[in-house]
């Protein structure tokens, strides 16, 4: 008889990279994390849903630019003529990694037939297993924003609520009552923002809680309601850092698959334009494995599918019996049945960390024979359990746990430029418009305001990564919300081209309503 629950979140997200340019690096994130990630994903958990044996159940986090490309037919078309000719590039590797090569080229193949089968659309998949009691389903602000850094502006905030349950209201058919902050970013106040949209609960990274006022009876172990009605749960450290951590964690043993080495850097680069690809960059196509943590990426060896697949199962009751070993000992300590809340990243489980959906259907397959019961953040609130008052601290679950990832002197900038924008913003729309015409540059203004706010970019910045396209999409957006306001502010016509260029390329949210930035009332 199980203790206690686990509860695991993923959060699913990638910033809107639509591209219009087929073999754009842009179209490459997006591809590599459907064929990677979100496939696998879908196909484990309807398996896993589909034995007797097991339970399955898992929070899901789907961010509204996420559901924006899943839901984009036109980009989706594209997906298995991508597949394709990731097959073509394989077929030149080097012949010592064979076995490696036929077990992705079956996954590639995979991956085509799934995608064929659903017509292209796995939106309903996921509907499904919300239905069936599988998944918990819930949303994020809608362009990623960094709440935190936009709360000057409270409008601003609204806005991104308000329009990600539009979103996901109308592509999964169902009001979300849930959500993930973007990196888990609170501010004190935020919780009466979000009982005014209707969303009821969210997580928030350990110290969230455990500096909450007054501190939480049962720490991170159960949820706790904050004073604004909204009820936050706690990530447990101990269940998350044996999956994620590449260097303490599963992920970096030695006979797993590399991330870093990448068939994209070792194929001639005539052969890569030859296939229409411009520039040097990882494919999805990787043969090596991990091999050891101080192994250069010259000296990593051929990866060997079916070890890779021994350790998942060893590694999977490694972390049942850690999970089963911890509640039994908080069952002893506490008065009421514990809960793990275990949180990640969605992409780490196929894409960063390639073997991870398997691990996950072990979990399942093995939960209750090791004793570990599995459930989801709604099914929790469901039971009725009372649950204790308490402020939540500002945190966030990025490096140093609170908000200077996003703030400091690589990024900074750009946080005076969405105060700006979003002031503008609310002022145009408390004066309101004189035309449709008007109302139609408004509402593309308030998409391109969203766009910029994604905190990816700024991430990027920080991270020094592909820091000119972040500060490009990042100016681009903003150049574009300043031409649009500046025509509903002069009544100055617009190129009608330029205008369906922006819209076709900018074109997520089909229902935004720039009104979401009108002044709120005083609470």
């Amino acid at each position: 008889m199980a203790s206690g629950d686990l509860a695991l979140v993923l959060h699913a997200h990638l910033p809107y990279v639509r591209s219009g340019e087929p073999g754009s690096l842009e179209e490459d994130w997006y591809f590599q994390a459907l064929q990677e990630c979100y496939l696998p994903l879908v196909q484990m958990l309807e398996d896993a849903a589909a034995d007797p044996t097991a339970q399955p159940r898992l929070t899901l986090g789907l961010s509204p630019t996420l559901l924006a490309l899943l839901s984009d037919a036109e980009l989706n078309r594209r997906f298995v003529p991508w597949l394709e000719q990731r097959r073509e590039l394989l077929a030149e590797a080097d012949p010592r990694f064979a076995e490696a090569a036929a077990d992705l080229e079956g996954q590639l193949q995979a991956a085509a037939d799934h995608f064929r089968a659903c017509g292209g659309n796995l939106l309903p998949r996921f509907r499904a297993l919300q239905q069936a009691g599988v998944l918990d389903l819930i949303s994020c602000a809608a362009t990623h924003g960094y709440l935190p850094l936009l709360r000057d502006t409270p409008e601003a905030v609204h806005a991104q609520l308000v329009t990600a349950i539009r979103q996901h209201q109308r592509l999964l058919g169902e009001r979300p009552l849930g959500i993930w902050l973007p990196e888990c970013a609170y501010y004190e106040g935020l919780d009466r923002l979000m009982a005014r949209c209707g969303l009821r609960y969210s997580l928030l990274d350990g110290h969230g809680l455990l500096h909450a006022l007054p501190r939480p009876r049962y720490g991170v172990y159960a949820p706790i309601c904050s004073p604004g009605g909204v009820a936050f749960f706690g990530r447990d450290n101990e269940s998350t850092l044996p999956v994620w951590s590449a260097s303490q964690g599963y992920p970096g043993d030695g006979v797993y698959r590399e991330f870093h080495r990448d068939l994209g850097w070792d194929l001639p680069e005539e052969r890569l334009e030859a296939a229409g690809i411009r520039s040097r960059r990882p494919l999805g196509l990787k043969l090596h494995r991990v091999t050891g943590q101080s192994c250069s990426l010259e000296q990593k060896q051929s990866y060997a599918p079916r070890r890779a697949a021994y350790r998942v199962v060893e590694h999977a009751a490694a972390y049942l019996q850690g999970r089963a070993a911890l509640l039994d000992n908080l069952a002893a300590t506490i008065d009421r049945p514990p809960l793990l809340v275990a949180p990640f990243d969605a992409e780490l489980f196929g894409h960063w960390w390639f073997e991870g959906p398997r691990f996950l259907a072990e979990l399942f397959r093995q939960g209750p024979a090791a004793g570990v019961r599995f459930t989801h953040l709604r099914e929790v609130l469901g039971r009725g359990d009372a649950l204790q008052v308490c402020r939540p601290s500002p945190s966030s679950w990025g490096q140093g746990g609170y908000h200077n990832y996003w703030l400091n002197d690589t990024n900074a900038w750009v946080v005076a430029e969405w105060q700006r924008a979003s002031r503008a913003m609310v002022g145009r729309v408390n004066r309101g418009v004189g035309s449709e015409v008007q109302r139609r540059w408004l509402t593309q203004a308030g998409r391109e305001l969203l766009l910029a706010q994604s905190s990816d970019w700024s991430f990027i910045l920080r991270a020094g990564t592909t820091t000119e396209l972040a500060r490009e999409r990042i100016n681009r957006h903003l150049d574009r919300f300043w031409r649009l306001l500046d025509a509903v502010e002069r009544g100055n016509a617009l190129p009608e081209s330029w205008l369906r260029a922006v819209e076709r390329e900018d074109g997520l949210f089909p229902d935004l309503n720039a009104a979401d930035w009108a002044t709120l009332p005083e609470p």
